[in-house]
This record gives C-alpha cells, sequence and structure tokens, in this order.
C-alpha cells in the first residue's frame, strides 16, 4: 500500500498541458476513462457546488446595485427615525433634515447645512447652540457672533500629505 502511495504522489509531480485548452494539470487529475459507471465523488458534487456558486453568484451581481440603494435607503429612514428620537423637540420643531445637522458641540452646538443632503447644495450655514449658563461658553459664542456679523472669517482649504504635513492651497 505504501508503494502505491509513493507512486501515486510521483504522479502529482507530472504535469501536462491539454492539447485541446492548453491548460496545465497534474497527471493525478486527469480524469481516465473506465468502462461502466463508477458513480459521483465527493470532488465531482464539490464542483457541482462551486458552479452553483458561480451562477448564484452572476445573479447577485446583477441585483446588487439595486438591492444596495434599496439599504442605503432603509438606512437613511432607520437613522432619521433615531435622529428624531434622540433630539430636542425644539430642534425638531425646526424641520431641518438629520443628515444637514451635524454636531459638533463646543463652542457651537451643532451646524446645519441647509439643503446638503436632499438638493446636494447647501442654501445657508446655520449655526445652532442652546442657551448656556457657562458665562466662558457664552463669551465665546458672542465672539463668534461678533465675528461672522462683521464678515471676519474666511474659506481656507488644506490638504494632508502622506507624511503628515498639512499644507494649505
Amino acid at each position: 500500500m505504501t508503494e502505491l502511495f509513493e507512486e501515486f504522489q510521483e504522479f502529482r509531480k507530472i504535469l501536462c498541458a491539454c492539447p485541446c485548452c492548453g491548460d496545465i494539470v497534474r497527471i493525478s487529475d486527469l480524469k481516465l476513462k473506465v468502462k461502466g459507471d463508477i458513480g459521483e465523488t465527493w470532488l465531482d458534487k464539490h464542483q457541482k457546488e462551486l458552479l452553483k456558486m458561480g451562477l448564484l453568484e452572476e445573479k447577485f451581481k446583477g441585483e446588487e446595485k439595486e438591492l444596495r440603494k434599496n439599504a442605503v435607503e432603509r438606512g437613511r429612514q432607520a437613522a432619521e427615525e433615531v435622529f428624531n428620537n434622540a433630539i430636542s423637540p425644539a430642534l425638531k420643531k425646526m424641520n431641518y433634515d438629520p443628515f444637514d445637522v451635524k454636531p459638533i458641540f463646543y463652542p457651537i452646538d451643532f451646524l446645519v447645512f441647509n439643503g446638503m443632503s436632499k438638493k446636494d447644495s447647501v442654501d445657508e450655514l446655520i449655526l445652532l447652540s442652546k442657551i448656556s449658563e457657562s458665562a466662558m461658553l457664552n463669551s465665546i459664542r458672542t465672539k463668534i457672533e461678533s465675528a461672522v456679523g462683521k464678515e471676519q472669517y474666511e474659506w481656507q482649504e488644506a490638504k494632508i500629505e502622506e507624511n503628515g504635513e498639512i499644507v494649505f492651497n
């Protein structure tokens, strides 16, 4: 029995090329014809399953885009519901799209990019904060309000390089 096993191992080292398709296979993997039915092996079953999987993957690829689109929409609806349940009633009454509201928390509570998620454009930028009892925080907010009122702000863009350096455009 050991000799047969050793011989079979030697056959795995011998490669040949199919004259029809050019595929390279091991001699031990050749499908030899025998007279009569030899029945289905586990490898035959495995190859059939692989073929079925391939067909199912192709079918899924055709449906994937629509499935993803529907999943995103369901996720947005669920996120909107969670957001509406989590925010204060006062913020709910303002009727901003929850996806346009971005939390900052300090020194301003929220920035609202009104129109961003539905129209892909920002109609206005709103700084939202609830009234605070902190004199220091109120002082900072007053200074921000004053700077905005006097148009003492500017837009800058920066790029972070791979080495971590920040480069302003």
